[in-house]
This record gives C-alpha cells, sequence and structure tokens, in this order.
C-alpha cells in the first residue's frame, strides 16, 4: 500500500526548488570540471617539452609567434624535410618579411625560400588544417613535421587529424617566450590560455560528433549480410 509520502515523492522532485537544486549542483560540478581540465592543459603545455625528432616528407608551420617560423626554417635548413608551408601568412607579407623573423638570413635562407617554401592566407586553425590538406593532397606527402606554439600544439593536431587520418602527424611543439611554468603570475598569458582551452574543448566535442557520424554512415552503408541455413 502506497503512502502519503510515496505518493508526494514525484511531485517534490518536479518541484522549482528541487529542479533548480539540481540544476545549481550539475553547474557546479560542470564547472569544477572545466577548470580541473584547464589547469591540467595549461600545466601540460608549459612544461611540453621538445620530442625526439624524426625526419618526414614535409613541415608545416602555423603562425603566430615568430619563434614558430625561425624554428620551422631551421628544421628546413637541416634537412628534416624537403619542404615547408607556411600556413596563416596575412595577404600583404612577402617572402622578405618572412625571412626577417628567421634567425638564420642570407644566401642559404633566400635559396631555401625561393625552391622549398610555400605560403597560404588561412585565416584560423581550421582553415590551417584545410589549406595544408590541399597542400599535402597535392604533393602526396605522407609525413608532416607540424609546428606550432606548445599552448597551440593539442588543437592544431586535432584539426590536422580530423583533415587527414592517413598522414603521420610529428609534433614540434615551440614554447613562446611568455609562457613558463609560473603562467598563472601573468594575467595576459593566463588569459591566452584559458581561450586556447576553450577553443580545445570546443575542437575536442566537434571531433567527437564527426567521429560518431562517420562511424554511424559507415555502419548504414555496409553491406547487409543475411544467414540462411537450410532447414
Amino acid at each position: 500500500m502506497s503512502t502519503d509520502g510515496d505518493r508526494n515523492c514525484p511531485r517534490n522532485l518536479l518541484s522549482p526548488r528541487a529542479i533548480f537544486r539540481r540544476a545549481v549542483r550539475i553547474t557546479a560540478l560542470f564547472s569544477f570540471a572545466i577548470m580541473c581540465g584547464f589547469f591540467i592543459f595549461a600545466y601540460s603545455v608549459s612544461i611540453m617539452p621538445s620530442t625526439r625528432l624524426k625526419d618526414a616528407d614535409a613541415i608545416v608551420a602555423l603562425t603566430g609567434d615568430e619563434e614558430r617560423i625561425a624554428a620551422a626554417v631551421r628544421l628546413l635548413s637541416e634537412g628534416k624535410a624537403r619542404r615547408l608551408l607556411i600556413s596563416g601568412v596575412h595577404k600583404t607579407t612577402r617572402a622578405p618579411q618572412i625571412m626577417s623573423l628567421t634567425t638564420s638570413r642570407g644566401s642559404r635562407s633566400w635559396s631555401l625560400f625561393s625552391c622549398c617554401v610555400d605560403l597560404d592566407n588561412a585565416h584560423n586553425t581550421e582553415a590551417n588544417a584545410a589549406e595544408t590538406t590541399n597542400w599535402v593532397r597535392k604533393r602526396g606527402y605522407r609525413s608532416i613535421i607540424v609546428v606550432t606554439s606548445t599552448y597551440h600544439m593539442p588543437r592544431a593536431l586535432i584539426e590536422l587529424h580530423q583533415a587527414m587520418r592517413d598522414v603521420e602527424l610529428v609534433p614540434y611543439p615551440v614554447r613562446a617566450p611568455r609562457l613558463d611554468e609560473r603562467w598563472w603570475r601573468d594575467s595576459r598569458t593566463a588569459w591566452v590560455l584559458w581561450k586556447e582551452y576553450m577553443k580545445y574543448i570546443t575542437a575536442m566535442a566537434r571531433y567527437g560528433a564527426n567521429s560518431i557520424s562517420n562511424a554511424s554512415a559507415r555502419v548504414e552503408h555496409e553491406p547487409q549480410l543475411i544467414n540462411a541455413r537450410a532447414s
């Protein structure tokens, strides 16, 4: 036999006060998870070391901090790859201006830029991935060294992997001068990391959604096999 308390239980759960309390708890847990993730992200990129680099078919440098381009040109001059794409160059920027950002100047730099460096005008990381994919497909490369800042590397790898899953990505993270292990002491650096973290979460969510969508599409297009057994 049900009691008055049992009958009132569902009503209590649906009361405005109960719904409000539940929403507050969920919001608090979600905010706590986001903040924990941010501190893990910020700590990871602030201590991210340069990996032991192996040779690849090509190099792509995603523009932003000047150190990225200098590092990419140096890797090209060391013979780590055959060609370099500098992605995200402003439409009005020319090769001499790019060269002024590198540490290696002179005839060697001019010869590298004239024979082995390409530029594109992508305006964000998604466009970087699209332009890089077109460049890689056109030249038939199977592996690329990705040069970008440590804090930008996680999102860059996600976007590039989504665009070309069959190409090996070799990360070469470059430490930005303003980023150190005590990033929280500088509000501007903390803000840069926070914005990049939110973009990283968005990229991860889009990557997960695309993976689920692609998996569903493959299942729908798989031939249906019917197992028949003679009686």
